[in-house]
């Protein structure tokens, strides 16, 4: 299960079902050119990593795939490298981050590129598991600059486009509930409508 969470304003959590329109693509797309996905490369952040490669599919943004370092992570570049090509046809930025917590380093990263979207798992067993990991997560929440989707690995693991059986039930990647797409509808509409919100209150302050 996922929560679509307001940047520095309370709790935000959503819940629920989900297919996205034309419409909506058209108009996210006016607003969101780049999303943030963090990873730790583990199975337990691959539904996050599908979320954020779904918007950028859809939307044509493009996905920064962000992983903070630690003791032990000589081969994060690489593997960024591998999960970018995943992406495709989305255009990609790859960044291995150090020197900062992780929530700082995720946050400040946001912030200098121009996020429009984040996008994190809530659990991870590997490298970047604390940025993964409720308290972390909560305080990138509390922080961005922009809204941020936490995706649950309850979500189970999430088959390939290609390889995905017709006949199988299916569930929204954000919400848990049933649906053909990876995202449906209800879920995508709160997430456009946090954006422009965001958009609007920046107008609304002359920043």
């Amino acid at each position: 299960m996922g929560k679509m969470s307001r940047p520095s304003h309370g709790s935000g959590a959503w819940h629920r079902r989900c297919s996205p329109s034309s419409a909506e693509d058209e108009t996210m797309d006016d607003t969101v050119r780049d999303i943030l996905l963090a990873t730790d490369f583990s199975p337990a952040s691959e539904p996050a990593a599908q979320v954020a490669r779904d918007y950028a599919r859809r939307l044509g943004a493009r996905a920064h795939l962000v992983h903070v370092a630690t003791d032990g992570d000589a081969d994060a570049a690489p593997r960024l490298t591998g999960l970018a090509a995943t992406f495709a046809p989305a255009p990609t930025v790859t960044r291995v981050l150090a020197g900062r917590t992780p929530a700082a380093a995720i946050v400040a990263y946001a912030r200098e590129h121009g996020i429009g979207l984040i996008v994190l798992g809530t659990h991870g067993r590997t490298g970047m598991s604390r940025v993964l990991l409720g308290s972390v997560a909560e305080r990138v929440v509390r922080t961005a600059p922009c809204p941020v989707l936490t995706v649950s690995p309850a979500a189970g693991p999430v088959a390939r486009e290609a390889e995905a059986p017709r006949a199988e039930v299916r569930h929204c990647l954000v919400c848990g509930a049933t649906s053909e797409d990876l995202i449906c509808e209800p879920c995508r509409a709160h997430i456009r409508g946090e954006i422009l919100e965001g958009k609007h209150r920046e107008e609304r302050t002359g920043r």
